[in-house]
Formats: structure tokens, sequence, C-alpha cells
């Protein structure tokens, strides 16, 4: 695969571009996966509770509340990368049916012989393309669907579209909860688009981002979660609250205006996200 090593980090050509795997200085066992200076995922091998990426933490937060705590969930990940999210939900909920669709081999072969999960029967990984296994999964066969699709430091067009977000809400069982990883800066017209997008199909709909993200002042990642049931709104917001980078949810009337204007993204007018600014990302070496 190309491996080069520098001190303990790892660099590997993968099928997406050069994939890096560099140690946290801050905390032992632990690593940041980085595809073409891009960062990917961050794991903490000793403890996979602990979530370093604002982004990830809320969409973890959303898992926390949609069922009782410890209790199983049938989740389908449309993106692996370094299966952080995978790993904390085999750990706060046990015996979990887990999907992970990631469609660059090479990267699943380095991240299971570097960063090696942690043996679980009920813990499946599939290569593959996120859309072509959501459209092969059942009706209803889910609890939860993640999308955190990238290409380098983009999300694709076709999982951008309305005819995914269909897709998403078809294999979702009654209440179940599609979470979407979008990144955008200002004028934050893609994710404009992805709330009027994926509302159309799951209309209990909210967005949880920076605030300066929302306010149009930055590049950063808004997580949107959708369901045809209400959402847990209000502990949403105070546990985004008090998060040790607060955020905000919009929901509502905030979450109307925010969308103001916006168009259903179909496939025929599907475009990848936005680029992030020249030097957008930044990880210590």
């Amino acid at each position: 695969m190309g491996r080069k090593r520098r001190g303990d980090a790892v660099a590997v050509k993968v099928g997406s571009g050069l994939a890096e795997l560099r140690p946290d200085p801050d905390r032992p066992r632990s690593y940041t996966l980085l595809v073409d200076g891009a960062p990917q995922s961050h794991v903490d091998l000793t403890d996979p509770t602990h979530l370093e990426f604002e982004y990830v933490r809320r969409i973890a937060i959303v898992l926390d509340l949609i069922a009782p705590a410890g209790e199983p969930l049938r989740v389908l990940h449309l993106g692996g990368g370094a299966m952080t999210l995978p790993r904390y939900l085999s750990a706060t909920r046990p015996g979990s049916a887990q999907r992970v669709a990631e469609i660059d081999g090479k990267l699943v072969d380095l991240v299971r012989q570097e960063l090696p999960w942690p043996a679980d029967p009920r813990l499946r990984v599939r290569v593959g393309d996120a859309r072509e296994v959501l459209g092969a999964s059942r009706d209803g066969s889910y609890d939860v669907v993640v999308a955190d699709v990238f290409a380098g430091a983009r999300t694709p067009a076709h999982i951008s579209s309305v005819e995914f977000a269909a897709e998403a809400a078809r294999v979702l069982a009654p209440g179940g909860v599609h979470l979407v990883n979008v990144a955008d800066g200002p004028p934050l017209r893609y994710a404009r688009a992805q709330v009027a997008t994926v509302r159309s199909v799951l209309p209990e709909t909210c967005l949880i981002a920076d605030s300066a993200v929302l306010r149009g002042r930055r590049y950063g990642n808004l997580v949107l979660a959708a369901s045809r049931a209400a959402l847990p709104v209000a502990e949403l917001v105070r546990r985004t609250a008090g998060d040790w980078f607060p955020g905000r949810v919009l929901t509502g009337p905030d979450l109307d205006r925010f969308a103001d204007g916006a168009r259903v993204v179909t496939d025929s007018a599907a475009r990848p996200s936005a680029p992030p600014p020249p030097g957008g990302f930044t990880i210590a070496s």
C-alpha cells in the first residue's frame, strides 16, 4: 500500500487519496485520520466514548437521546472513516446491529490493521458505494441512517438529492432518524438546500451547528437530524448548549428562516458540497 512512517505516524496511498494516521499529542493511543490533508476521523483506542470532533459529538448526542440509554439500535453508517461512531455505539449500546458502508477498501484495510476495533459479531463492514448499499437495504430495517460520506473534503452529488433522502426514509423504521453531516461555508447555499431536500421527505427536522457557522461567518460542519416522528428537541438544545464547544439547534420557524428560498435538490441537479477554503483544515503534526 506504499506505507510510510514518520515516528508513530503512518501515510498510505488508498483509493481516495493519501491517508494519514497522526498520533494525538494530547491523548495516548489516539489518532486522527486525514485523507489528502482533510481530517476525516479521530479515534481514542482506549476510550471509544471520547469524541474529539464537534460534529461527531453532536451526532452522538442524537444517538444518545433517541432511545433509552443502553438499548441496542439498528444502524446503517454510510461512510466509515476510522469507525469512530460504530466504536462509540458498540460501547454505549452493546448488541447494536451495525452495518458500515465504506467505498475505499484500502482505507478499511488500513484502519483495520492500524486502529483495530474490538471484535463485535453484530458490526459488519461492507466495501461499496453508499447509495448502492442504501438502495439494496430492506424497507424499515434500520433505526438510524448516518450519512457521513466524503470524497476528499466534499460530499458527492449523488448523496445530496431528494432521491437519496427518500431511500434513507424508506429503510428507516417508524420513528427512525436520518443523520447527515453537512459541510459548508458562507453563504451556506448547500446547507440550506440540504435542509429543504431532507425536510421534504422527513418533515420533523432540526439543524445543529456552531453559531458562527450558522451565521455564515466560517466554514464548518452542520448536523441535520430528520424523522417522521418528533425529535427530542428540548433535550438536544440542552445537551448541545452544554458541549465543550456550545452549539445551537434550529427547528420550527428558525429552521424555516434558515432554509427560506432553498429548492429541493434532485438527482439531475445535484452537485457536490462546497469545498473548504484554503487552509480550512489544520491538524498539528
